[in-house]
């Protein structure tokens, strides 16, 4: 196994095991903080919306610890980094909105999580390419 490849076997079970925590704390003791991230526009109630966006995060943390193939594991990075992709408007609206989560209390904080999800996009797809 050459040094890249095993660096982004690395990346990708830390990845994995992020989802799995951040899925975790979606369906346990973070599920209130989560909530802060749901656009008010959004027409689902925002629990749902958590406990919903929890679960595909164990299904993508799962698959990403346990998927080492191509070309499925360039398909789940795909998949993961569409997640990621997906769930930005609630990162944009919290900022918006200023709302507080995760200690996230001032609009210079939100701004800066906002750069966040665009590195998980990137994680996701570095990690997972042939």
């Amino acid at each position: 196994m050459s040094r890249s490849t095993a660096f982004r076997a690395l990346g990708q079970a830390a990845l994995g095991a992020v989802l799995l925590t951040a899925g975790t704390g979606h369906l346990t003791t973070q599920r209130e903080e989560f909530q802060a991230q749901v656009p008010s526009w959004f027409p689902v109630d925002p629990d749902t919306v958590v406990l919903v966006s929890g679960v595909v995060e164990l299904a993508l943390g799962s698959a990403l610890l346990a998927t080492w193939r191509q070309p499925a594991r360039r398909l789940l990075g795909l998949a993961a980094a569409g997640f990621f992709v997906g769930v930005f408007p609630g990162n944009i609206a919290q900022f918006v909105e200023r709302k507080d989560g995760f200690g996230l209390d001032t609009d210079g904080k939100r701004a800066l999580r906002l750069l966040g999800q665009p590195a998980l996009v990137a994680w996701a797809l570095a990690a997972t390419r042939s």
